[in-house]
């Protein structure tokens, strides 16, 4: 049994993203994406060494691209070929991280 990410189906993914706020799917990339915004760069900083750490946590790491106050962020599985629930499980971390 192994204990690699699958792909998630297409109902699988599309259930799952219903209930992540602001969240799209891109097809081409197969990978989950969303542009956050903070106040500043210093809370766009500490967002993204929340999700740091869970990401060397959890060994999936985002994609990411920071400018002053926006930070946009993809997860994908590349050795799944896709997003998994692992990307799932980030983006809601990542939500939670937003709000503080």
């Amino acid at each position: 049994m192994s204990n690699r990410p699958t792909e998630l189906s297409d109902t699988a993914r599309n259930q799952a993203m219903a209930e992540i706020d602001g969240w799209a799917y891109d097809a081409d990339a197969k990978a989950i994406n969303k542009t956050f915004s903070f106040k500043d760069f210093s809370e766009a900083w500490g967002f993204m060494n929340r999700a740091a750490l869970l990401a060397e946590k959890m060994d999936h790491h985002p994609e990411w691209f920071n400018v002053y106050n926006r930070v946009e962020v993809k997860m994908t599985t590349h050795d799944a070929g896709g997003v998994t629930e692992l990307d799932i499980q980030m983006a809601n971390a990542m939500e939670s991280f937003a709000a503080g």
